[in-house]
């Protein structure tokens, strides 16, 4: 499974780079803090799966990098090969890049 650091995310985000950033979280969690990637809920991405690039990469995230693993494996599974799995989500994300982002 391909990872990406917040560090690099945060690179990526600042460069303009063209690349998908997928929000597997709950919709509360969603609400309460993001950053701006798109929200489909794990429960729903191999429904949703069509929504995702195939020609870009994909960063998938969550609160602590978890569920966004099990949303890559999945997806790795229906023939994606574009995916990257955020570590430590954004817990890391408020720990290392932004701490005044509200976590929870």
């Amino acid at each position: 499974m391909n990872e990406i650091t917040v560090q690099e995310l945060k690179e990526k985000l600042d460069r303009g780079e063209d690349f998908q950033l997928i929000d597997v979280r709950e919709d509360f969690e969603y609400e309460t803090s993001n950053i701006g990637g798109q929200h489909i809920p794990l429960g729903g991405i191999l429904i949703e799966k069509d929504k995702l690039y195939k020609d870009k990469p994909v960063v998938i995230m969550c609160r602590s990098g978890k569920r966004s693993a099990v949303a890559v494996a999945q997806l790795e599974q229906q023939g994606f090969t574009n995916l990257y799995n955020l570590q430590g989500g954004i817990l890391a994300w408020q720990a290392e890049i932004d701490p005044d982002i509200q976590v929870y």
